[in-house]
């Protein structure tokens, strides 16, 4: 295990994220968890947006953060995870 985070998301905006949703007709969201070196003046050091596109990123859009946390426990071995492709059986199903 690398860390564990506390996030918290105010009412109000998981409220506005599920109209978004419902308005475009989206079943889901994708979140980008943050994590700094350095903590805030409240102690934090983790936050949470909606997840931006290329594009977005490269025109400086604004992010919808949707809430933030701290790191409470870390062994210091962080790692980037990568996709693994999975073994296909007999038949397709990978069971």
């Amino acid at each position: 295990m690398g860390s564990l985070s506390d996030l918290y998301f105010k009412k109000e905006t998981l409220e506005t994220l599920l109209q978004v949703l419902n308005s475009k007709g989206e079943t889901g969201v994708a979140i980008t968890i943050s994590t700094n070196d350095e903590t805030n003046e409240y102690g934090q050091n983790v936050s949470a947006y909606v997840s931006q596109t290329k594009e977005q990123r490269e025109a400086k859009a604004q992010r919808f953060y949707v809430g933030n946390g701290k790191v409470f426990w870390t062994d210091g071995t962080i790692v980037t995870a990568e996709k693994q492709a999975q073994a296909q059986e007999e038949g397709g199903l990978p069971f």
